[in-house]
């Protein structure tokens, strides 16, 4: 049995590609409404984190952030105590590398294994199941939950010891963040310039500059409606996360800090709940 804990934008859509592969799945998520599709799809839920756990083999977080990984884990209702000896917890939540190492050494304590797993792909990719994984801890594990990964991704890298997959993450998601900002602000200067947004859209789409992903914003651009495939408070939180390691591990990262800011001034002008392309609509000149 998989217990599966965080029913958000991506959780759902991870857990219902297991279900859709044919495993059997224990669900949990604060929110139960949440977990209506899921649950209609055949999932079983657990009452509490605790009770998710007991009868998993292999337990998936995917979760916000690292208080709510902790909180999960480790509170009063938490499953680290309850799964059994020697079974897998997959944690696939966006966190920080030192909070995995630690994860990983509260669940040595209680005999559980230990992979650090965040996955590269937002909404889309979940429902396809096309995510990419990006793992940290033991191999031997990793082989034993590889299949549950496959049904919900098209790779999996594993990157080394705890703590590595959610490095990679982080400079993923460092890439991610900058090159929508930069991507958006040159779409601004443009349209400052005189220039029509769909032309420039055109132009800069499939060309050497510009990431591939950001076909994928192009309609969200020209019709200024972000539909939330990744939130933009959760690319600032990312952001956070990454100038934090920073910071204890003296790394000098000018252009994150700088971008973290823009985002976060996105979040408190409205957009963050908005898909993080909206960070377009923050830094577009003033419509005449």
């Amino acid at each position: 049995m998989i217990g599966f804990i965080g029913l958000g934008i991506m959780g759902s859509r991870m857990a219902g590609n297991l279900l859709a592969k044919g495993h059997e799945l224990t669900v949990y998520n604060r929110t139960k409404q949440k977990a209506e599709d899921v649950l209609a799809r055949g999932a079983q839920w657990g009452e509490t984190p605790k009770e998710t756990a007991k009868h998993s083999d292999v337990l998936i977080t995917m979760l916000t952030n690292p208080q709510a990984v902790e909180s999960m884990a480790l509170g009063e209702d938490g499953f680290l105590k309850h799964l059994p000896k020697g079974s897998i917890w997959v944690d696939c939540s966006t966190v920080n590398p030192t909070f995995s190492r630690h994860m990983a050494e509260e669940a040595s304590m209680h005999d559980i294994r230990f992979l650090d797993a965040p996955v590269a792909g937002s909404l889309i990719p979940a429902e396809r199941g096309e995510l990419v994984f990006h793992v940290g801890g033991n191999e031997e594990a990793l082989v034993e939950v590889r299949p549950y990964l496959e049904a919900m991704g098209k790779a999996i890298h594993h990157q080394g010891g705890h703590g590595s997959g959610t490095s990679m993450k982080l400079v993923v998601n460092l890439m991610l963040a900058q090159s929508m900002a930069v991507f958006a602000e040159a779409v601004s200067f443009g349209e400052a310039l005189g220039l029509e947004k769909e032309a420039i859209l055109e132009t800069l789409i499939g060309g050497p500059t510009t990431g591939a992903f950001l076909a994928g914003k192009k309609k969200k651009l020209l019709t200024n409606e972000y539909t939330v495939e990744f939130p933009l408070e959760h690319i600032q939180k990312d952001l956070n996360l990454v100038t934090g390691e920073a910071y204890q591990n003296h790394s000098s990262l000018p252009i994150a800090n700088l971008t973290k800011e823009i985002y976060s001034l996105a979040n408190q002008y409205g957009l963050g709940k908005e898909d993080f392309s909206a960070i377009y609509e923050f830094l577009r000149p003033p419509q005449k």
